[in-house]
């Protein structure tokens, strides 16, 4: 999608922060993090909404909860926990229509969900 924020991304067209990429798969860190460690994980292929999301993308899916795995582990949070939120549609709160998938940790997260 030729006006995606996160394409551009992945392009890049706009810099980020990357913490992990690979052909699969860009992570970076949130530019308005709701914690000390903010980390959104996106794939390369542009998905809208998680409703989009087919069963031949059942593989992509199971390998971005890996490199979720892969980046708490080598940014040593994985053993003090973390969050995964990944919304959909507008009202869950979804601002960028491109799947992705939030990684919150580096401090005790409470009941509040952030997206």
């Amino acid at each position: 999608m030729e006006n995606c924020v996160f394409c551009k991304i992945i392009n890049r067209e706009i810099p980020s922060e990357i913490v992990y990429e690979d052909e699969k798969v860009i992570a970076f860190k949130d530019v308005n993090p709701a914690a000390p460690i903010h980390i959104l994980v996106v794939p390369k292929k542009h998905i809208e909404t998680l409703l989009d999301v087919s069963e031949g993308d059942s593989a992509l899916i199971a390998h971005i909860y890996q490199v979720i795995n892969k980046i708490a582990r080598d940014n040593e949070f994985a053993d003090q926990g973390f969050r995964v939120i990944a919304n959909c549609g507008r009202d869950s709160g979804q601002e960028v229509m491109h799947i992705h998938f939030h990684v919150l940790a580096g401090k005790k997260l409470g009941d509040k969900i952030v997206g």
